[in-house]
């Protein structure tokens, strides 16, 4: 009985932590317009007063523009959504992404810890795919109107197989603040850097290949 008991208690607290565990919040009122000259810092932004709301608050234009794919060596840009461009979308647990590809460009392995993601392709031929926690991987060719899931925390890439033209997708998250980690930067580049040692043995590589790849890098 007391065996019954625990399990029933473990089970009971596990219910209580996945519906509690959500990537944003539950809203209290409709909207939570954020209010960016706050002094506060919250995990958020605070809520505008709902009188002083405007249609301006709830559209952007920041997806609209191309931005520069040569501002880094693997030939792609990301524009976001923010409470700064987008000031409507705080608290609902959202952001959007407009994903520019130069030809044969990457946006190399990555993850968001605070968020999936789904991403549609607008133009080109993109290879995409993430690697699952049992190191599955799994790929597939998108085209225009062909969309992918990538699920919360997992590595992930997208690949422009077009040798001689752009590509570009636009991706969904499931949080206003989703992050993103790209692996080979985590691991090379950090500030103050990962000991040599630790990445010789985790790479098996030499300390001069260590070197090169910061270099190559940016570090």
């Amino acid at each position: 009985m007391k065996m019954c008991r625990l399990f029933l208690q473990l089970f009971l607290g596990l219910t209580l932590l996945s519906g509690l565990a959500k990537p944003n919040p539950n809203l209290l009122q409709d909207y939570c317009i954020a209010d960016t000259k706050s002094p506060l810092y919250l995990n958020g932004a605070p809520c505008l007063n709902p009188t002083l709301a405007h249609s301006s608050h709830f559209t952007t234009s920041a997806l609209a523009k191309l931005d520069d794919t040569k501002a880094n060596q693997f030939g792609f840009n990301v524009t976001l959504t923010t409470l700064a461009n987008l000031p409507g979308i705080n608290t609902m647990g959202l952001t959007m992404a407009r994903v520019n590809i130069a030809a044969n460009g990457l946006v190399p392995p990555h993850s968001h810890p605070r968020a999936s993601e789904v991403t549609i392709c607008l133009q080109g031929v993109i290879l995409v795919g993430f690697v699952d926690t049992s190191n599955r991987l799994f790929t597939q060719k998108l085209e225009p109107g062909d969309s992918f899931i990538f699920p919360r925390g997992l590595i992930h890439f997208l690949y422009n197989m077009e040798p001689k033209k752009p590509a570009l997708a636009i991706s969904g998250l499931s949080s206003q603040n989703p992050g993103a980690q790209i692996a080979s930067r985590a691991a090379f580049v950090s500030n103050p850097p990962i000991p040599k040692v630790v990445l010789e043995k985790a790479f098996q590589i030499s300390p001069q290949d260590v070197a090169k790849i910061r270099k190559n890098l940016g570090g």
